[in-house]
């Protein structure tokens, strides 16, 4: 363990001794406080029931309650919310409403943007350390751009991460559970001047392993990650104030294992066949002796990572006196050392090794008036620069006895002007416009493939640039207090990009297209009655030039490539629902429903060319877009008044839908409900929570995806039942 990791689990050990005993008096907020919700999703705070973007927020409790330790988990709190895991591997797949981007390299850029205190995350791998010391999560569905310094289509998740406070404040979290599964995470957090905050907090997940190797039964999947913030709030004048944010964080964890949905015949037939795996929980891993030379790692490295990454921030308001000037300084930092086996088995037919050196430097700039008055503005400008070092390695010597090697460099440069106004017409009628003007290049420097040894493409550079006007127009109708409808359009767009797999033909890079997103959408936000929140909106988006994960047929079979399907469409609805039916029962409700279908896309056809042995060609036109249709989540939690103390029982769920695979049948991932439960104790005002869990209660065999890599047809399980017991105290 290295000295900055010790140090750091023994500050969480001597705040956990300071602290002996723990926060939360068990009153529950009421649906009458919902609309005192207080969001930022329109860069400023607004209630939650008055803000017309279709927005879900997720409290720091619930995502304890729910085990929500990283981003992927969070798809079962949100609806039409997909997260997939690429190959089991550490690159996230973000898909709202049906709009994603499936890719497991590292030089693209996301559909969904991710903000952890109004900094942009760019690059999706970035976005997979520990989740810890959050005040609230929000999801917003739909294109953003006109408020943004990035512009994505699909919509953005906002990390809100707990402030410093005005009095001192100590605390600690900890929870153990099966399979040896232990986190923790502290905070210290309050003045050390009249001006000057400060909030320090930690967290560590450890252990958690729960699949075998099915030759050795040795284990694989403990996690081994953690992190550290510091936030300092400094008021040196009445009118200005800054929030620095300095972090770091490492993952040291191993691989979560892949199973075997079909017997592997080794060595292209020449070598043994392992018979598809009956149990989830059986795994097989053997990395080449040549990879682990090639990237200095131990003969005995299980697949897993290496992973470490920092980043400082500088947000910094100044009230002008009837408008308000913010500067967010940013740079983000990621060394990424990854190693994978995607073929699931002792046979080197699909090891893989990602190193990856990646930094962004951004710098917003935003002039937003106060609030005040019929006319609401905010205009900014945007500079970001990315650059990314990878190397990925493959090995396939015991299927095409080779090794394959990809080095490239990627610059991206972006600059933005954007901004968007509310204009009230009356006291009920509100109007919105904004717009958005972006430059982005990108540049794939060097970009070379070798196989054996021998060079199959020289470094080659490519780019791409963009320069799209997009933007929102929309109406806000208040008929009451309690009743909001709105209707909007929106256009949004995302950068073209790259193909960075093994290739040895230059066409192969080329790059393909941006996509254009037209958002067309309705909803309402109100307060039916007193105990009864109800929340909807319908959609529709017409795409333009949709990015798809197809192939072109290479001398080995199909080879993945992002391709541009010409036409295509999604249209959909959500649906949220808190009530009180009862002073000590709380429920929320969660649905979301999709569908889509390309109108023009003429693709090759995978499973009928690697059948044929040939390139295969099909007319996807009328073929529905693969993704779920259905998403449903909830939870109901009760409070029993034992006088002195109060329990509180607590069960949440999901459901996620039937998910149809491109790849084929073959790959379809089977619905699947999730069922979690707890129940805590603490003191009617007191400072500590005792409680236990459990998580996938019916113990719920499921998949989170499947897909096939050279020979190999694998899947990655999702976990099984899991229970423990959990401490907070607050001093």
């Amino acid at each position: 363990m290295s000295r900055l990791k010790f140090n750091l689990l023994m500050a969480s050990s001597v705040l956990a001794s300071a602290v002996s005993v723990a926060p939360a008096s068990y009153a529950q907020t009421s649906v009458d406080d919902e609309d005192k919700i207080v969001v930022t999703a329109q860069r400023r705070e607004q209630s939650l029931q008055d803000v017309s973007v279709a927005v879900t927020v997720v409290t720091g409790d619930q995502l304890k309650d729910q085990g929500v330790t990283n981003i992927n988990q969070l798809q079962n709190t949100a609806p039409n919310l997909e997260v997939e895991p690429a190959f089991g591997g550490g690159a996230a797949q973000f898909r709202l409403r049906g709009v994603g981007f499936q890719d497991y390299a590292t030089n693209n850029a996301p559909t969904v943007g991710v903000y952890v205190n109004e900094v942009a995350f760019p690059v999706p791998v970035m976005t997979q350390g520990l989740i810890y010391d959050i005040e609230r999560v929000e999801v917003l569905r739909g294109p953003q751009g006109t408020l943004y310094g990035r512009n994505t289509t699909g919509g953005a998740i906002n990390f809100i991460t707990k402030k410093p406070t005005e009095e001192f404040g100590a605390g600690i979290f900890a929870e153990y559970g099966r399979f040896n599964e232990f986190k923790t995470e502290g905070y210290i957090s309050g003045p050390i001047t009249e001006s000057l905050r400060a909030r320090i907090s930690a967290s560590t997940q450890q252990g958690g392993g729960w699949q075998h190797n099915r030759d050795t039964g040795e284990e694989i999947g403990d996690a081994d990650r953690g992190g550290v913030r510091g936030l300092f709030e400094f008021e040196p004048t009445s009118n200005l104030e800054f929030l620095f944010d300095a972090h770091y964080s490492w993952d040291n964890s191993e691989n979560q294992g892949l199973y075997l949905i079909n017997d592997l015949t080794t060595q292209g037939g020449f070598g043994p066949t392992i018979p598809a795996d009956a149990d989830r929980s059986k795994t097989g891993w053997g990395v080449s002796p040549v990879l682990l030379a090639d990237i200095g790692a131990s003969p005995d490295r299980k697949p897993g990572r290496d992973n470490s990454g920092w980043g400082v921030s500088l947000n910094g308001a100044l009230d002008l006196g009837g408008a308000i000037l913010n500067s967010i300084t940013s740079y983000e930092s990621l060394d990424r050392s990854e190693l994978g086996d995607w073929d699931s088995s002792a046979s080197i037919e699909a090891d893989t090794f990602f190193g990856s050196d990646v930094s962004v430097f951004s710098q917003e700039v935003r002039l937003s008036s106060d609030g005040e008055g019929a006319l609401v503005w905010q205009v900014g400008l945007y500079y970001s620069k990315q650059d990314l070092n990878e190397r990925y390695f493959s090995d396939f010597i015991d299927i095409f006895g080779t090794y394959g090697r990809v080095n490239y460099d990627q610059t991206v440069e972006s600059v933005a002007i954007f901004g968007q106004a509310e204009y009230a017409i009356s006291d009920q009628i509100n109007l919105i416009a904004g717009l958005r003007l972006e430059s982005e290049d990108r540049f794939l420097e060097g970009f070379g493939t070798a196989f054996g040894g021998a060079t199959a493409l020289p470094p080659t550079d490519v780019t791409t640039a963009m320069e799209p006007l997009t933007g929102k127009a929309g109406i806000e109708y208040t008929p009451t207090e309690d009743i909001l409808l709105y209707a909007s359009v929106s256009r949004g767009t995302k950068s073209g990009g790259f193909t960075t797999y093994n290739t040895g033909q230059e066409s192969s890079i080329q790059p393909f297209a941006p996509e254009v997103l037209w958002a067309y959408e309705v909803g309402f936000k109100t307060d039916v009655i007193d105990n009864l929140t109800v929340n909807g909106a319908a959609f529709y988006y017409d795409y333009s030039n949709q990015q798809v994960l197809s192939a072109v047929y290479g001398e080995n079979g199909p080879v993945g490539r992002f391709a541009n399907a010409p036409q295509s469409k999604i249209y959909g609805a959500e649906l949220e629902l808190v009530w009180q039916p009862l002073p000590n029962l709380n429920i929320i409700q969660a649905f979301g429903y999709k569908e889509g279908e390309y109108v023009e896309f003429f693709d090759l056809d995978v499973p009928a060319s690697r059948a044929a042995d040939m390139a295969v060609y099909v007319d996807r036109a009328g073929e529905a877009l693969p993704f779920p249709d259905f998403s449903y989540s909830g939870s109901a939690s009760y409070l029993i008044d034992l006088g002195e103390y109060g329990v509180i029982a607590e069960t949440n769920y999901s459901r996620r839908d039937f998910y149809p695979s491109w790849l084929g049948s073959t790959y379809d991932v089977d619905a699947y409900w999730l069922v979690n439960a707890s129940v805590s104790i603490s003191p009617a005002n007191g400072p500590w929570s005792l409680g236990v869990w459990v998580r996938n209660v019916f113990d719920k065999e499921y998949d989170l995806t499947r897909n096939f890599f050279t020979s190999a047809d694998i899947a990655q399980p999702g976990r099984p039942r899991t229970f423990g017991i959990r401490l907070s105290a607050d001093i």
